[in-house]
């Protein structure tokens, strides 16, 4: 009985513990399986901003829309082939929708291979840029910096993945711990998309992980040959540049030679011009020929062009071959005087400049100025083909600064003739002493390099019968640069000294009017009258 009473007892007490520990883990385990879904939740909420899995619910979307797009077309082709009014009208209303389904698939096209789109592969790879200037430096560098930002881009792609790749196997593994906790509980039907979605991006991974390394080989390789083309391209600028600089020095060298031993300024101004245009000259075909790589090519399209450039460009052409004429004979040199005839029109003045198409010249007052144009100070500009075409008269050639210049005075016909030409032949004797001695040094030096015929630089007085009298013309040599100065001085002295002679009468046009012995008004003299008188003609 009392044994009895103790199995009793025992299992009353037992039944009891049992019964509470039970109650107890039930609720530790709803507890643990309540931190884990807050922990699901947690990592769920977090993925939202996630640009990878917003672009893997693109993916999503793709693949419904494709499904449904293909069960609408599988209804349409059904139900267009049903008779009836009904039928007819949701077949119009299917194909309709198919039209929008497949506009909504090319909006995300992007996806239809990639649960991550366009971003799963690197950006493409340009053209690596010829290097065959220096300029195009700049573009290679440029290049390579594009280079290096894809790879950056896409490394970052690959880093986002992986770490997405963790984030998920961390939620499956939550899911395990629940579904070991309670198999039932119903938050595990997520397990599937979630399995789902980490095999996807483990794929992805897998295949970003890959590409991304062979992407960076390729990138290394393109980079390393543009660093070689940079390279040879800067030794190659830097011998040209040396080259160049032995070209500039040289000729600064020759320049100062000239300026030390060549004491005539004219000639070594167009030296340095010559020197210039040589250099310039040397610099441009060096350049052309290490730039271009086919030579023969561009010897060949020249030669094709040729035609129509010397036509279009035939004053250009002729005005570059009239300055090699004009520098290699000294036909004209800068500092010269000389006159231009062109359409009636005459032009004197100094040369300024020559360059490779035309003569500067700047006007002085000149006889030219004193008679036709009446101004001066102009500076014109005179195409060096003009040297072939017209007459470009030279008053200071190969050295000479001495021309002849000429007055003529008029003396009536009963004057001493002989008396006014030794009075003119003093005066211009007197005033152009030291140009004649001047011309007679410069003509002893031509007569080694030119015929002279005549080198005799006295004075010469002409006499000469016109219809108002004898004209007194006085020749002497002058300045070429001022020859209005001793001109106005010799006419005046000249005038002067006849003057003053009472057997020298200075003439002018004059005309004798003969009137008969009847008597006729004064108005009747006039001209127009009626008076039996006429004009004679010229007489003293």
């Amino acid at each position: 009985m009392k044994f009895a009473r103790f199995i009793l007892v025992f299992t009353f007490l037992f039944q009891s513990l049992y019964g509470v520990d039970t109650t107890q883990n039930t609720i530790n385990k709803n507890n643990e399986i309540t931190k884990l879904v807050k922990s699901i939740q947690s990592i769920n909420e977090n993925l939202k901003a996630n640009l990878l899995i917003k672009r893997y619910n693109n993916y999503l979307a793709y693949r419904d829309i494709e499904k449904e797009l293909e069960q609408t077309k599988i209804d349409a082709q059904k139900y267009s082939a049903w008779e009836g009014v009904k039928y007819k009208e949701l077949s119009y209303q299917l194909t309709n929708k198919i039209k929008i389904k497949q506009n909504e698939l090319s909006l995300i096209d992007e996806y239809k291979d990639s649960p991550i789109g366009k971003t799963i592969k690197p950006k493409e790879i340009a053209s690596m840029p010829a290097i065959s200037n220096p300029f195009n430096i700049i573009e290679a560098y440029s290049f390579i910096q594009i280079l290096d930002k894809n790879v950056k881009t896409y490394k970052e792609t690959n880093t986002d993945v992986n770490d997405l790749v963790k984030i998920l196997l961390e939620e499956m593994g939550i899911y395990k711990q629940i579904l070991e906790l309670d198999p039932h509980n119903p938050i595990v039907e997520d397990m599937v998309l979630s399995q789902k979605r980490l095999n996807d991006f483990t794929m992805v991974a897998d295949i970003v992980s890959t590409t991304s390394e062979v992407y960076s080989r390729k990138v290394d390789q393109l980079k390393q040959e543009t660093n070689d083309k940079i390279t040879n391209e800067i030794h190659r600028t830097v011998k040209l540049s040396l080259i160049i600089l032995v070209l500039i020095g040289l000729s600064i060298g020759i320049k100062l030679a000239l300026k030390k031993y060549v004491k005539d300024d004219d000639s070594l101004y167009t030296s340095n011009k010559l020197i210039n245009f040589l250099l310039i000259f040397l610099i441009i075909i060096i350049i052309v020929f290490s730039y271009i790589e086919n030579a023969a090519y561009l010897v060949t399209v020249l030669g094709f062009a040729s035609a129509g450039i010397a036509i279009a460009l035939k004053d250009w052409f002729m005005s570059i071959f009239g300055w090699f004429v004009i520098m290699a004979s000294g036909a004209v040199r800068v500092g010269d005087r000389i006159k231009v005839n062109r359409d009636n029109s005459e032009m004197v003045g100094d040369v300024l400049d020559i360059s490779l198409f035309k003569m500067t010249v700047r006007e002085d007052v000149t006889l030219t100025t004193y008679r036709k144009t009446r101004r001066s100070g102009r500076v014109f500009f005179v195409p060096n083909n003009y040297i072939f075409t017209d007459l470009i008269a030279n008053y200071t050639y190969d050295g000479l600064r001495t021309v002849w210049d000429g007055i003529d005075i008029t003396i009536t016909f009963d004057s001493n003739h002989q008396k006014a030409v030794e009075i003119a032949n003093e005066i211009t004797t007197k005033h152009s002493k030291g140009f004649t001695e001047l011309t007679k040094k410069r003509m002893s030096k031509l007569k080694s390099r030119y015929v002279l015929r005549s080198t005799n630089p006295e004075p010469r007085i002409f006499t000469f019968i016109e219809p108002y009298g004898i004209v007194v013309s006085a020749w002497y040599y002058t300045n070429s640069y001022a020859t209005l100065g001793l001109r106005s001085k010799i006419s005046m002295e000249i005038l002067d000294a006849f003057l003053k002679q009472d057997d020298i009468q200075v003439a002018y046009p004059t005309q004798t009017l003969r009137v008969t012995n009847s008597q006729v008004g004064a108005e009747n003299l006039l001209p127009g009258g009626t008076a039996n008188g006429l004009f004679d003609g010229p007489s003293i």
